[in-house]
């Protein structure tokens, strides 16, 4: 509704002068019939009561408000063939994943919509193709960086050496999926409770539901949820059981930010250059003569 009156209601917007004219009843009608009912009397009161404002505010000579209304209404059009481009494209896109994934078996996934099942079909192609998960972990560049010599293992950050619109996609599918799935929930509280970064913990659990994805298309079924005791539940039972239980306190990831910081400028406070303890302290000259006057 909001698309099929955007030109109008712009135009409208315009011209105030127009709007008045029309009346608020008559505005109305015109209101419930191109929106199909989603906006009646007060939307049209509302503008009514801007048209009034508009004009208090630059008068009946402080604006030209026809040559306004045709660059406004320039923009409308812009913005509909935009929108047209945008609708035709996402067809495509669903036709593509259709022929990728007929089952819908990413689609399936909580958090995972139409573009990022399409993305996920797309990049990561047939999963049986690897020969492992782990190795489809390591495809999508979100496992950690390993530096080992002899005896010594050190993980640091994730290696980035898959597709970076693929990681993009599964951290924001994780993001959504943490407040759905309560095995992923609870393993994000785990994290977080930890004192870890939320994007350090998103990036967790985006390698935990590729992991999870990739299986169920190897072994084509559907994503299940479940509870942490593995029983089946709906996507309403998911977010109340998340409700319920693990819920984070915003408090929680603001404190350890604030401890972060803190720790930033320590660290960064014991990076100054300090003079060695041996060193002598800095005086102002003294004045007093230490040798002997010759006559």
């Amino acid at each position: 509704p909001r698309s099929t009156l955007f030109p109008y209601t712009t135009l409208f917007r315009s011209d105030p002068r127009t709007v008045i004219r029309l009346g608020q009843a008559r505005l109305a009608r015109f209101l419930i019939a191109r929106s199909r009912g989603a906006w009646r009397e007060e939307h049209a009161a509302a503008l009514v009561a801007a048209a009034k404002e508009t004009l208090a505010l630059w008068g009946e000579d402080g604006m030209d408000f026809a040559e306004l209304a045709a660059d406004i209404g320039h923009e409308a059009d812009q913005a509909l063939f935009l929108t047209r481009q945008v609708r035709d494209i996402d067809e495509r896109i669903a036709d593509l994943y259709a022929e990728a994934d007929p089952q819908g078996i990413a689609a399936s996934a909580p958090g995972v919509g139409p573009v990022i099942s399409a993305v996920i079909a797309g990049r990561l192609g047939d999963p049986r193709r690897f020969t492992s998960l782990a190795a489809i972990r390591a495809y999508s560049g979100l496992v950690p960086k390993v530096s080992q010599s002899g005896v010594s293992k050190t993980e640091s950050n994730i290696t980035k050496a898959g597709d970076p619109l693929l990681r993009e996609m599964l951290c924001a599918a994780a993001d959504q999926a943490r407040k759905v799935d309560p095995q992923i929930a609870a393993k994000y509280q785990r994290l977080m409770a930890g004192d870890r970064h939320h994007n350090s913990a998103i990036c967790h659990l985006a390698t935990l539901l590729l992991t999870r994805i990739a299986a169920c298309m190897r072994n084509g079924e559907h994503y299940t949820l479940r509870d942490v005791d593995g029983t089946v539940i709906t996507e309403a039972e998911g977010r109340a059981i998340i409700k319920d239980r693990y819920q984070l306190d915003p408090r929680h990831r603001d404190n350890f930010r604030h401890r972060q910081m803190r720790e930033r400028r320590k660290q960064a406070a014991g990076q100054e250059p300090q003079e060695s303890p041996g060193a002598p302290a800095s005086r102002p000259a003294s004045n007093k003569s230490t040798g002997r006057r010759v006559a």
